[in-house]
């Protein structure tokens, strides 16, 4: 579906604005403009809308671009990349994503990401169930983050992931550096999280409305106002590590948005590496898992609290 323009006349004037999209171009589903709201892809008088804003009243006049979420596929452009892959085989792939890589493709950032390197190593080898702008996408880690990822490249194999995640069957370890010194072992964070009520971008404890997340703790090493911790998901809801580990005052190094900002030990994102990923292959059967070593950054930032650097 190509980019829809409307124009806000006497007929929807007054309207909430998502409602007079859904007058006015009656050809999207509901779903579609709330997936347009979130990806940013709704443009008002030239300016992109947050989700928030459909709350706004229609004024007499205005110009609203609407570019439906399918119609981006012609944007996503395979590039050549040296990919880490960890294991490929016809269904599947594992891959270790660097620090500073995007996943997939989103408002003003079509280019450079993993996205666009495996529709280079694949082609149409990727499963289109999660859309045509996440190819092959089973789940997803920030950019900031390192670490390993699952891609699927059938349907019949992103259907099994996707519900061995749904069902908690996945073993998701990752290694974190957080402020402060856990006194603790180990321990769980049973905290349910949902959007931000003045950030879109940002995640929040949210008791009313959030969704049930658990992640389980356990300390590595102590540096004194740091520690090293494993993360173990049991949910794997948005920033769901970095949302937990601050509301427990122990927020990741690096990572500003949840944490402290100018950090003087680290600053350029959280040192957050998914470094464990297993999972029942979905065509033999077998359980397989791999894990990865920390990033250089991560290991050199460690070295520094030893005193070996």
């Amino acid at each position: 579906m190509s980019e829809i323009k409307i124009i806000i006349d006497e007929e929807v004037c007054g309207l909430r604005l998502d409602k007079a999209i859904a007058y006015k171009a009656p050809e999207l589903s509901r779903g579609a403009v709330q997936k347009a709201f979130e990806a940013g892809d709704i443009m008002l008088n030239g300016r992109v809308l947050a989700n928030k804003d459909r709350k706004l009243l229609a004024e007499n006049g205005q110009e609203v671009l609407i570019n439906p979420v399918d119609s981006r596929k012609s944007g996503i452009l395979p590039q050549k990349m040296d990919l880490d892959i960890y294991y490929e085989d016809d269904d599947i792939m594992v891959i270790n994503k660097p620090r500073g890589m995007v996943v997939h493709p989103g408002v003003g950032n079509y280019s450079d990401t993993l996205v666009n390197g495996l529709l280079y190593h694949c082609g149409d080898a990727l499963s289109k169930q999660n859309g045509d702008d996440r190819p092959g996408i089973v789940h997803r880690i920030d950019k900031a983050t390192s670490g390993l990822l699952l891609v699927a490249k059938t349907d019949k194999a992103y259907v099994s992931l996707v519900k061995q995640l749904k069902e908690h069957s996945v073993t998701r370890e990752y290694l974190a550096l957080v402020h402060n010194n856990l006194i603790v072992d180990e321990g769980i964070i049973d905290e349910p999280l949902g959007r931000h009520g003045k950030n879109r971008l940002k995640r929040w404890v949210d008791y009313e409305n959030g969704k049930k997340a658990v992640t389980h703790y356990e300390v590595i090493e102590r540096f004194g106002k740091y520690t090293l911790v494993k993360c173990v998901l049991e949910t794997g809801r948005t920033h769901q590590i970095r949302v937990h580990m601050a509301y427990i005052k122990h927020p990741l190094v690096g990572d500003e948005t949840y944490g402290i900002k100018n950090d003087k030990l680290f600053t350029g994102g959280q040192l957050l590496h998914a470094m464990k990923l297993g999972f029942i292959h979905p065509g033999s059967g077998e359980y397989m898992e791999f894990t990865s070593p920390l990033p250089d950054v991560f290991e050199n930032t460690l070295a520094k609290l030893r005193g070996k650097i």
